[in-house]
């Protein structure tokens, strides 16, 4: 298959998510979401575990931070090729400091108003990382060129929510596809075009946390009925958080395809 027409299937395919979202009927935000399992208060926090359960969103977002911060000042090229190739991730760290905050913002008093700001900084992070594959599977000119467009979508798909439950007529469909669908592109985009750098694999293990994450959400409240020590979706706040350190962990380890071949060349 030819570069465009890659190019054209994967559009092709958005395409075709966006008409099977848009014929859906309107999905309202449950009022039952708020109502987590674990509600237990200490040291005059409300909801305490799931407010302290957000700090490692705050540390895998800072250390990714400062180890861009080095990037720029070493001016290492095993990394990132282009230099470009790093705003996307600029923007996937520093958002995911802000979901940390987000996170504590609502969960100490949970409604639609404070969830606004909770999803805002985790699509931003989705779409940021979707603009990162872009830029190294496509081409540095495209990731940027999609960074801000993308990072738009996802942010007006959260004020689009908000605004519809506000009115009383609750319409999750736009934020659905935001939040699940660029996942698939991400893996689309992997199956379709090159690799730039080692560790590509690494990025099914920042999904398999995703999806464990998901699966401890949807069960908050059989987890908690376990011995009523964590619900589940504290242990999702966990492994949300561990996927973002997997992307730090993959981008510290990995190197240059061509890097790695010169060097394997060297060691023989």
């Amino acid at each position: 298959m030819s570069y465009r027409m890659r190019l054209l299937f994967t559009g092709l395919l958005t395409l075709a998510a966006v008409l099977i979202v848009a014929a859906l009927p309107r999905i309202p935000q449950d009022p039952d979401y708020h109502h987590f399992a674990d509600q237990r208060p200490f040291f005059h926090v409300p909801n305490f575990l799931n407010v302290v359960s957000n700090a490692p969103f705050v540390l895998a977002g800072g250390l990714g931070l400062i180890f861009l911060l080095r990037q720029r000042v070493s001016n290492a090229g095993a990394v990132f090729v282009n230099r470009r190739e790093q705003w996307p991730c600029w923007v996937f760290f520093f958002r995911s400091v802000l979901i940390g905050f987000g996170s504590v913002y609502y969960h100490l008093t949970p409604d639609n108003d404070r969830l606004v700001w909770d999803r805002l900084a985790m699509t931003i992070v989705f779409m940021s990382l979707l603009a990162s594959i872009i830029a190294e599977r496509i081409s540095a000119r495209a990731g940027l060129f999609s960074l801000l467009p993308l990072l738009i979508l996802g942010a007006s798909s959260v004020i689009y929510w908000g605004l519809s439950e506000q009115r009383g007529i609750g319409d999750l469909r736009l934020y659905g596809l935001v939040h699940f669908y660029p996942a698939l592109l991400i893996l689309l985009v992997m199956l379709l075009f090159p690799l730039k750098y080692t560790r590509g694999g690494d990025i099914f293990v920042v999904f398999a946390f995703y999806a464990l994450a998901t699966i401890c959400e949807l069960l908050d409240k059989q987890i908690f009925s376990l011995g009523q020590i964590v619900s589940g979706h504290t242990i999702k706040h966990l492994f949300a958080a561990l996927a973002i350190y997997w992307v730090l962990r993959m981008i510290c380890k990995r190197h240059h395809l061509l890097s790695s071949t010169i060097r394997g060349w060297y060691q023989k």
